[in-house]
This record gives structure tokens, sequence and C-alpha cells, in this order.
């Protein structure tokens, strides 16, 4: 796997490590909706996930991510249509589909 690859792929493991730290401790949904800077903080390493993804994709097509495009049709969001983007959506992304994405990204980096 090539040094570019590699550091993308930890800055997706820090950017997840991050958001976890950020996150209440009980994983309260009304407590993140509150506070501004957390939610804030989540977003913005979500973008860097999705940023990352897109540029190993650009270089390694056949890189096994779940949902990888899904990513960064997200991080695209959030950046261009900042708007449309609820804390629901956020929310579900960090509980449901980080824990996955942590999992693809730790096996990559064996």
């Amino acid at each position: 796997m090539e040094d570019d690859i590699k550091t993308w792929l930890s800055d997706i493991k820090q950017a997840i490590i991050e958001i976890n730290e950020f996150l209440p401790d009980q994983k309260n949904f009304y407590q993140f909706k509150k506070d501004l800077k957390t939610k804030r903080a989540i977003e913005r390493n979500v973008e860097i996930i999705g940023e990352a993804a897109n540029r190993i994709l650009k270089q390694l097509p056949e890189i096994q991510i779940t949902d990888i495009k899904k990513i960064i049709d997200t991080r695209n969001r959030i950046i261009h249509g900042y708007d449309s983007v609820s804390d629901e959506i956020i929310w579900s992304i960090v509980v449901k589909y980080l824990p996955i994405l942590d999992k693809d990204i730790t096996e990559l980096l064996k």
C-alpha cells in the first residue's frame, strides 16, 4: 500500500478517535444537539473523513471500505449543502456507521 493511502487511512482513524472523544459520555442525542461546539467539531471530522476517502478512492478504486461513496457524498453535502444537514443525520452517521468505518480502517491499517 502506498504511503499516501496509509496517511489518508490514518487521517480517517484519527478523525474517528476525535469524534468519539467529542461525544457526550452516554452518547445522548439531546446533549449533543445542545452543544454547538461539539456538533461543529464532529461535522469537521466527518468532512475530513470524506475528503480522505475521496483521495483514497481516486488512487485505489478497488479499496474495500464500506459505503465509501456515501461517505464522500456526506462530506460534499456538509460542505456544499450545509443548510440541509440536520443534527439527526450527523448523529445517525456517528452512532450507526462510524463503528463500521472504524472496523474497516483498523483492518486496512494492519
